[in-house]
């Protein structure tokens, strides 16, 4: 048992960098075989197809994520500011090996994938940042006059809708060419600015020292 399940992780991790380099529709289960040696019947023994493979591979990029932001923001031993910036960093060091053409890879050609990412994206927010928001707010490092739901909506919005190649195609092309900067550039920017403005001047000077 203990084989296979090491067999199914090396499989996911290198269909993933392979994801990563080429994007999803480009990969195919050849190129999967042959950077591990190992035949198609293999392959299929443990995935039926690319697109079970891709969602395998996202769905250990939200665990691992998940895991490190629940231990910061459970993390009663971290100050406020401190614990808001590391989290954010957590979320923006994951996103950063997954490119512009990735993302519109996938709302074009695994569809499911890419809704699914997003409602991980929207739950995410509603479970761990309105929990940080609020214990800002507690502590007197969040200004108190907030809509706490307000602000998570904000959130999960700006990011959605910043990674989301059909909404940045809307736009015009100067602006377009200004957003061609990796996911992780967009997602710690967008959050900056928001969180920026939620903050306490005490509670920033902390985030900006962080």
């Amino acid at each position: 048992m203990t084989q296979k399940i090491n067999q199914e992780a090396k499989i996911i991790d290198a269909a993933y960098k392979l994801f990563l380099k080429k994007g999803f529709r480009s990969t195919t289960m050849d190129d999967i075989c042959q950077s591990l040696g190992i035949s198609k019947k293999t392959l299929y023994r443990f995935f039926s197809s690319k697109t079970e493979l891709l969602a395998a591979a996202f769905e250990k990029l939200k665990i691992r994520m998940t895991a490190k932001v629940e231990a910061i923001v459970d993390n009663r031993y971290i100050a406020f500011p401190l614990k808001l910036k590391s989290s954010l960093s957590v979320i923006a060091n994951y996103l950063a090996p997954i490119n512009p053409e990735l993302f519109e890879d996938l709302r074009e050609h695994a569809p499911e994938v890419w809704e699914d990412l997003i409602l991980y994206i929207q739950e995410s927010a509603y479970e761990r940042f309105q929990r940080l928001i609020q214990e800002g707010i507690q502590s007197g490092q969040v200004r108190p006059n907030l809509n706490v739901g307000l602000v998570v909506m904000l959130y999960a919005s700006a990011v959605q809708s910043l990674l989301d190649p059909s909404f940045r195609a809307k736009f015009p092309s100067s602006i377009q060419k200004d957003l061609q900067i990796p996911p992780s550039d967009i997602f710690d920017q967008a959050i900056t600015i928001i969180y920026q403005g939620i903050l306490s001047e005490e509670a920033r000077q902390e985030f900006d020292n962080a």
